[in-house]
C-alpha cells in the first residue's frame, strides 16, 4: 500500500536513535508497525506453552483447597 504520511520530525529521528542498520524511513516504519503488531496481537495458550515459570514451591492444589 502506498501512502502519503505527516509524522513528526522529532519522532523519526529518535526512533532513527534507537535503531541500528536502518537507513530509510519506509524501513523503519515497516519494522515499527511489525513490533506494534507484534506486542498488540493477542497470544494463544499454545504459544506461551513453556514461556511461563513457577516458582519452586508453587503448588495450585494446595491454592484451590484455600479458595
Amino acid at each position: 500500500m502506498q501512502t502519503n504520511l505527516v509524522i513528526s520530525d522529532n519522532l523519526v529521528e529518535e526512533a532513527f536513535r534507537y535503531s541500528q542498520n536502518i537507513s530509510t524511513e519506509r524501513e523503519l516504519i515497516e519494522i515499527a508497525l511489525r513490533e506494534y503488531v507484534i506486542h498488540r496481537k493477542p497470544k494463544s495458550i499454545k504459544e506461551l506453552k513453556g514461556k511461563i515459570q513457577f516458582r519452586e514451591d508453587y503448588d495450585y492444589k494446595l491454592m484451590r483447597e484455600t479458595l
